[in-house]
């Protein structure tokens, strides 16, 4: 079973915080050298237990855009950068940037040929998306081994952009919640907020709301 303490970081670049900094973080495996952590993180870390890899990208509470640059090799987290601008959440009242710990499951991918047959939408070419709800907040990279409760599936500009909720099986609640019928239970709120962050984050970028498929209901994890 692959476990975090395995990966480490590698800062490349001005230190984080200089807005017109040039940073990239890439991943080490200890005892393999540099790894690429779309291809080489293995998506399952116990597969008979369903307990599942996730590289997390952003913590919770901050604003950053961060993201695996995967047409790079090695695929390093960078800062995402539009109109040569880094790229930054706004903070939408009563939130603090990201409410989750957010990232991506490795060797997985949105294909962007492939129209899903509930929503009419094509994915969009990036790895699925993990919100990690544990009480920790992780760290750039970090590497969290996790079990699936539900998904949600966000149409952001026309393209499939599914949201698997997961929680980090370390965590104090994680032997209380199995499904999502668990979460409304366990943390009543967390799903509510997840749906409002979704659906207004990207309005003060003067951005439509962002609408959801399957009637705004999150699927189960099955």
């Amino acid at each position: 079973a692959a476990d975090d303490a395995i990966y480490n970081l590698v800062h490349v670049g001005e230190p984080q915080g200089k807005d017109n900094a040039d940073f990239r973080y890439y991943f080490q495996r200890d005892g393999f050298g540099p790894v690429n952590p779309l291809h080489d993180i293995p998506l399952y870390a116990d597969k008979d237990k369903k307990i599942l890899n996730m590289v997390c990208e952003i913590p919770r509470w901050t604003n950053a855009k961060l993201e695996l640059k995967t047409s790079d090799p090695l695929a390093p987290i960078v800062q995402d950068i539009k109109k040569k601008k880094k790229r930054y959440v706004h903070n939408v009242y009563p939130y603090k940037g990201y409410i989750w710990n957010y990232g991506c499951f490795p060797q997985t991918w949105e294909d962007s040929n492939s129209v899903h047959m509930e929503t009419g939408a094509l994915g969009d070419g990036d790895p699925l998306d993990v919100c990690e709800i544990g009480r920790d907040a992780a760290t750039v990279g970090q590497v969290i081994q996790v079990k699936v409760l539900g998904v949600l599936g966000m149409i952001d500009e026309g393209e499939m952009d599914w949201k698997v909720i997961v929680v980090n099986v370390r965590d104090p609640l994680a032997s209380r919640m199995h499904d999502i019928d668990d979460l409304y239970r366990v943390l009543p709120g967390l799903l509510h907020a997840t749906f409002s962050w979704f659906r207004t984050y990207k309005v003060p970028d003067g951005k439509p709301f962002n609408v959801f498929a399957f009637r705004e209901q999150v699927q189960p994890a099955l």
